[in-house]
């Protein structure tokens, strides 16, 4: 309800005790009438990203159709709208990771140590775009591209490198990756084997969210049929061998870095995973066995209160879906997220500013009770992040969590008006973007419908920060000096050369007949309804690359192509 003054809405009265013992309606007549007479409001109308209408002043009212037990209920139970845990972070704070990929495995391996020195908890690996579309750095596709996002993996060598002296059986490792996931997971695996510990022990996430890729971001290598049918073979296997990893992170932050609102975000992260648990069950798996090791992945933005009550609607909407359409019990319905900063609301001009735009974000994550945490860089706008800006980054963190008591209660927003009215209408917003999606067919057969909701929001955002509408603090708005930094890039041509001849003394010292075997092997795999996975962990050890796996499923599956 708006409480906007005008001849026709004051407002009602709440009956809230007040001055006098008056309600909002007085209030607005007695004190807000005459203040807008002297100082009009910023803006005749107020929205959040995802046009939720923002009031002047919530008051009891704002909230009087929720039901505690129903809506909120106690953290660590159902709808978990609270957290997943009793205690969340007064047992323990969000795992701290920061993101990294920087050219070779070698330059890779040596951040990772930096970081696990400065504190971090956890691993999160970015991989260049020839790795995500399943090309070797030999690859004619693939030239000028190696290293540049990411780090580069061509094989099993390239793994053992980039997790040298790292302890795979106490440290929790998240690859980004998705088309090729299953490969970067077998490459994993091959290299605990060769160290003898067991799988049982391994944990840690690979994203592996293919929908998102066609809906958001674009490096898919399959059609989607066959890329379906790969993901719910990875699910199969790790429920048997690998129960501590998670096996899919399904992303939200690609969807809202492409210009998605919060709402948006919400629904078609949801959307997917319910295309995913569709597929998973027809497979034969039980829900309640393999969705507790569901993972998802969000971002936070600038807008602190939409965001924290965004991860609280989205926790308590997660667990209603699954409970009413799969009948999942409490494990299965507990949503299990990781959350990075908005890398799309970094700014090239003034970029220090983007200290104080990761750490309102940060605060957002740790307020709306997140798993997991990786803060950006300030310098990302222009570069992969330096040494210096990614242990800022990791600073900010261990600041939010060791010195500002952010963790000392549970959900320590709850119970605010504001916060739970906004609550409740991003998760009716996101509803009607389901409902919509499920009328289509589900979230494979709604690519379209989705990418068009995504771009006209980034298009609507765009203008208005044209029209200045939207200020963007050192873009739009108190420009003033740019600061300069030394980025201190790598020679990535050089780095190509090298990458290309050590996978030239792979191939030149491998036997070849098994390669070829182990590729027919995959290929009989992909043709037939074997699970896929052995089959590729057995390639890899045999020093078959990514790029020659890839090729073998592009010759079965064909290749994606955009409708």
């Amino acid at each position: 309800m708006s409480d906007t003054l005008a001849a026709t809405n004051l407002g009602e009265d709440s009956g809230t005790p007040g001055p006098a013992n008056e309600g909002k309606r007085s209030w607005t007549e007695r004190l807000v009438a005459p203040a807008l007479g002297k100082h009009p409001e910023r803006r005749e109308s107020f929205e959040s990203t995802s046009g939720v209408a923002i009031d002047r002043l919530y008051t009891p009212e704002d909230v009087a159709g929720q039901e505690y037990g129903r809506d909120l209920g106690y953290p660590g139970e159902f709808p978990f709208t609270r957290g997943i845990q009793p205690t969340m972070y007064r047992g323990r704070f969000w795992t701290m990771r920061q993101y990294a990929g920087f050219g070779t495995a070698e330059e890779t391996n040596t951040r990772f140590k930096l970081l696990l020195e400065a504190g971090q908890t956890g691993l999160s690996t970015a991989f260049d775009l020839p790795t995500q579309m399943g090309f070797d750095s030999d690859h004619g596709m693939a030239m000028g591209e190696v290293g540049r996002v990411g780090v580069a993996i061509d094989s099993v060598d390239d793994m053992r490198t980039l997790l040298d002296g790292i302890p795979l059986d106490r440290v929790s490792t998240s690859m980004t990756i998705n088309a090729t996931a299953s490969i970067l997971l077998a490459f994993y695996i091959a290299v605990a084997d060769e160290r003898g510990i067991e799988r049982s022990k391994l944990s840690g996430t690979i994203q592996n969210d293919i929908l998102k890729e066609y809906i958001a971001r674009g490096p898919s290598v399959f059609p989607v049929e066959p890329a379906l049918r790969l993901i719910t073979d990875i699910f199969a296997f790790c429920h048997a061998e690998v129960p501590r990893w998670n096996t899919i992170s399904i992303s939200g932050y690609h969807i809202r870095e492409a210009g998605a609102t919060a709402a948006q975000e919400i629904a078609f992260t949801f959307a997917n995973a319910m295309e995913y648990v569709r597929r998973a069950l027809d497979a034969g798996l039980p829900i309640d066995k393999f969705a507790p090791r569901l993972s998802f992945f969000f971002a936070s933005h600038n807008d602190l209160f939409e965001e924290v009550a965004k991860f609280r609607a989205a926790r308590r909407l997660y667990a209603r879906l699954m409970r009413e359409r799969w009948g999942a019990g409490d494990e299965a319905a507990k949503l299990r997220f990781h959350t990075q900063t908005g890398g799309v609301t970094l700014q090239a001009q003034q970029p220090l500013n983007n200290v104080v735009r990761v750490t309102v974000q940060a605060m957002a994550a740790a307020l709306g009770g997140t798993q997991s945490l990786h803060t950006n860089g300030y310098d990302e706008a222009l570069s992969l992040p330096t040494a210096q800006a990614a242990t800022l980054a990791l600073r900010t963190q261990q600041v939010l969590a060791y010195e500002s008591g952010i963790g000392d209660t549970v959900d320590p927003l709850a119970g605010s008006y504001y916060v739970e009215s906004l609550t409740d209408a991003l998760e009716e917003k996101a509803r009607g973007y389901l409902d919509r999606i499920q009328e289509i067919g589900g979230a494979a057969e709604a690519i379209a419908y989705m990418q068009e909701e995504i771009h006209r929001a980034a298009y609507e955002f765009q203008i208005a920060v044209e029209r200045g509408d939207k200020t963007i603090v050192g873009v739009n708005k108190f420009k003033g000096q740019e600061e300069k930094l030394d980025l201190g890039q790598p020679d990535f041509s050089a780095l190509e050369q090298s990458q290309r001849t050590k996978l030239a003394r792979i191939k030149a010292g491998r036997d070849d007949a098994e390669v070829r075997a182990r590729l027919e092997a995959v290929r009989a795999a992909a043709r037939g309804s074997d699970n896929l996975m052995p089959r590729i962990i057995d390639a890899v050890k045999a020093m078959v690359t990514l790029g020659e796996i890839s090729d073998a499923l592009r010759t079965e599956w064909g290749v994606y192509r955009p409708a």
